[in-house]
């Protein structure tokens, strides 16, 4: 099971390809870069050079205008490559996309950013907090944004802060005490008063380098004031978000594909032929190819509809529920890919190892799994009453 079947336009393929350039390299770094817990500079560098960074703003500001169904599609390829560059420039995306497709701010700054963008600008958001726990729970955050001499001043610390090492840019959530709600603001990473506190010392996606992000009266102008606030945003829907379940689908696909190569190579003195010839063997095979199909093709379902803004208004948790499902779906299929593969894949110079480990994380990206199955609950409970 393969995405070629969801590779449908030419600008698909053309990336698609090129992204393929870059296999070896990231596949080569992703062991030094899973064991010294070190970002990948090298790897994201080479996708801002070809471009790559400039492809979620829409093509009117100069970027490549592409959809979540070409995200999705380009993040699984380089997530199979390594998780750890995939899920970091995902978030990247997640932001870009968002902002723009959703215009979350004015022409004005948005036109403004972009040429940042295309200069190779990287941003991430960094909104999640010790004390307040997953910003999709509701916590308000500790962080503060107080209006003092024209400026506002930011005050606080972020974790999780994915890419920190090489971030110009970070969109920061902070409690706007004036007008009683949570604001987000654009920070240079080059601002006085702000600064990296290395703190990431996690099993899963380590290459990521997600550490926290201190701000001690951080002076922010008011053209920098982002709010995502639930005016502004009406009832639009992020499926930028989707990048999330894309980058665990591309690291189940990289061990589907390791353990059914080791499958029909490996050959103990026990058997006549290879271990592929099994029926047990076979069976897991046949499992993981099995889920691979059904969340590839709920993914991408999921992906379309949101492209398509007609059937975009007659969506309610398929977002939420797609990156249940299929991150889920890609933390079983590593389980199943590991037994094939037996013992050996519990060594440290083995593959499957570090995909065991980083497919676990998407547990803990948003929405959480008890979120999505109370929604669903809730929707279908309210659709009744009606």
């Amino acid at each position: 099971m393969s995405k070629e079947l969801f590779i449908t336009t030419d600008f698909q393929r053309e990336w698609i390809d090129k992204l393929s350039k870059l296999e070896q390299q990231f596949r080569d770094s992703a062991e030094q870069t899973d064991r010294l817990a070190k970002f990948p500079k090298e790897n994201i560098q080479s996708l801002v050079d070809i471009g790559y960074t400039t492809l979620a703003l829409p093509k009117e500001y100069g970027g490549g205008g592409m959809t979540v169904t070409d995200m999705i599609l380009m993040q699984e390829t380089i997530a199979s490559f390594d998780g750890a560059t995939g899920l970091s420039i995902g978030w990247y995306h997640g932001v870009v996309g968002d902002l723009y497709a959703n215009e979350l701010w004015n022409k004005n700054n948005l036109e403004r950013f972009a040429k940042e963008v295309l200069n190779g600008a990287l941003v991430n958001r960094a909104a999640s907090e010790a004390q307040t726990g997953s910003p999709t729970r509701g916590g308000r955050p500790q962080t503060t944004a107080v209006k003092k001499d024209g400026h506002w001043v930011i005050n606080g610390q972020k974790n999780f802060t994915s890419m920190s090492p090489v971030l110009t840019h970070s969109l920061v959530s902070a409690w706007v005490e004036e007008r009683e709600g949570i604001g987000f603001f654009l920070i240079d990473q080059t601002s006085e008063g702000v600064s990296i506190k290395e703190t990431w010392n996690m099993v899963g996606m380590r290459g990521t380098e997600s550490h926290d992000l201190v701000l001690d009266n951080v002076k922010v102008d008011e053209e920098d004031f982002v709010e995502f606030s639930k005016s502004r945003r009406g009832d639009k829907l992020n499926g930028w978000l989707l990048h999330i379940p894309a980058c665990y689908l591309g690291i189940a696909q990289a061990a589907r594909d390791y353990a059914v190569k080791f499958a029909v190579e490996y050959s103990p003195n026990s058997i006549q032929g290879t271990i592929s010839e099994l029926p047990n063997v076979q069976s897991h095979i046949g499992h993981i190819d099995l889920e691979l199909m059904k969340a590839r093709h709920f993914l991408y379902s999921v992906a379309a509809a949101y492209d398509n803004l007609k059937q975009r208004k007659s969506m309610n948790q398929e977002l939420g529920a797609a990156k249940h499902a299929v991150t889920n779906a890609a933390i079983h299929i590593v389980d199943q890919a590991m037994r094939i593969v037996g013992a050996k894949s519990l060594e440290l110079s083995n593959p499957l190892q570090r995909y065991y480990r980083d497919v676990r994380a998407g547990l803990h990206n948003p929405p959480m799994d008890d979120m999505v199955i109370s929604k669903l609950a809730d929707t279908a409970i309210e659709g009744m009453r009606k």
